[in-house]
């Protein structure tokens, strides 16, 4: 699997976890649980993804953030 793909496939399974955790009858053990370890499985994003120059620390600075 490439790193394309593998960055693809977990925002996918993220999306579908945030889907599930808000229908009725949702574990929310089940998401407490493989939601953090689906979040820091997700790997760097591949090239190509963002456009070039882009600053993912660059933005507006938001309450409660770091200074």
């Amino acid at each position: 699997m490439d790193t394309r793909e593998d960055f693809n496939r977990t925002v996918h399974l993220l999306s579908a976890l945030a889907l599930y955790a808000h229908t009725f009858g949702a574990d929310p053990d089940f998401v407490d649980a493989i939601g953090p370890s689906l979040a820091v499985s997700l790997p760097e994003p591949p090239s190509g993804i963002f456009p070039p120059g882009y600053d993912p620390d660059d933005g507006p600075h938001y309450p409660g953030g770091q200074p």
